[in-house]
């Protein structure tokens, strides 16, 4: 037996060992969800089970109280797996960040099972918030240097079905503040300055955008705010908007048009505009070929099969930016929810299902494979 197989069937052997943890663990993230940059529940959960198991944890890394690092190992070559844990509002983990947080947690465990053999530190980071749009957990860890000295990065996201390498989009995320001035709505409307109508004509604006936008453009956004009272002219409406595009450069000078339209609202209507956000915006997805390939055979052998991408973009992530400057994957693992899709509460139930916990045991092993084969390779 070769000294790769050897390994695997060690790391194999490891994740099957923990499989009731591992599986204990995906539930109790999925039964407490947690918004972004609130798990605390989650990532103690998470940093207390790698530190019983030997690693070396610290807490609140990169100024992020729900952040963590945990360390393993002194090999020449370190390789993190990346843990998520936010959720969702109202449909909890609609995205399956559970199955993502319990799934590096054991591929992490794994590899520190052969770190020595394989001259490998093993890196189990916990990256709050992936949810929140703008200045998300990764970005900020990344700008705090917490993911310096790591040759490579790796992680699984939970979708209806297996995706070797998902189109992930560069997204950035506005927050927006219109000012008016309240009033009687029957008595002294002409009094009034209508803080909503500015959203209204940035929607109109935003509809006729998409005509002159690239087919894989998104813009999408909620009202959060459109005032207090149907008899009271709105003084202030908020909304939050985000825009897509396939690479990074694209992003920004759609988030400008973006801007322009919020802005030809306050032009027309009188009112104010505040608009805050986009400064930090997640990157296009780039999927190492290297890793990725391993990955990709690493699943076969599993069990799973990668049918061909129809080109849609499948969203944004933060673990974009971690790409840019670091070897990086980030595939999909199926989770069989169809006809339920990600963010949609069918897929919430699904991500604590049968199928979803044979992808947290798939996904660690999966992972772990392929940092052994990252770890014996000397060409990445």
């Amino acid at each position: 037996m070769s000294d790769s197989a050897g390994f695997k069937k060690r790391a194999q052997a490891d994740v099957q060992s923990r499989k009731v943890e591992l599986l204990e663990v995906g539930h109790e993230i999925h039964s407490n969800p947690e918004l972004g940059f609130k798990e605390f529940k989650a990532s103690q959960l998470l940093a207390s089970r790698a530190e019983t198991a030997g690693f070396e944890v610290e807490v609140g890394s990169g100024g992020l109280k729900t952040a963590f690092v945990a360390t393993y190992g002194s090999g020449s070559k370190t390789v993190a797996l990346c843990a998520e844990y936010d959720a969702l509002p109202e449909i909890g983990h609609a995205c399956g960040h559970n199955i993502i947080a319990a799934s590096s947690l054991g591929a992490a465990l794994a590899l520190a099972s052969v770190a020595d053999d394989c001259d490998l530190t093993v890196k189990l980071i916990g990256t709050p918030a992936e949810e929140v749009g703008n200045a998300a957990g990764k970005i900020v860890l990344l700008e705090a240097g917490v993911f310096e000295g790591v040759d490579a990065a790796m992680m699984v996201h939970p979708a209806p079905d297996d995706v070797l390498r998902p189109l992930m989009i560069a997204a950035g995320m506005l927050d927006i503040e219109a000012i008016g001035n309240p009033s009687h709505a029957a008595f002294y409307p002409e009094l009034g300055v209508n803080a909503a109508d500015v959203m209204t004509v940035a929607q109109v604006g935003i509809g006729l955008l998409r005509q002159h936008i690239l087919p894989t453009d998104r813009i999408h956004g909620i009202l959060v705010k459109g005032g207090d009272a149907p008899n009271i002219i709105p003084a202030l409406a908020t909304a939050r908007y985000m825009a897509r595009s396939v690479r990074l450069a694209n992003l920004e000078p759609l988030l400008k048009k973006v801007t322009n339209c919020f802005e030809a609202g306050a032009l027309a209507t009188g009112a104010e505009v505040r608009i805050s956000g986009g400064d930090k915006p997640y990157a296009d997805v780039r999927h190492n070929p290297d890793l990725s390939s391993w990955y990709g055979v690493n699943a076969n052998a599993l069990g799973r099969s990668f049918p061909e991408s129809d080109g849609r973009p499948s969203g944004s992530t933060d673990m974009g930016n971690v790409s840019h400057v670091i070897p990086s994957i980030h595939p999909f693992i199926g989770i069989e929810s169809s006809p339920a899709v990600n963010h949609q509460p069918g897929f919430t139930d699904a991500a604590a299902g049968e199928s979803g916990d044979r992808a947290i045991v798939d996904g660690a092993t999966a992972l772990a494979w392929t940092g052994i084969d990252f770890a014996l390779s000397p060409n990445l």
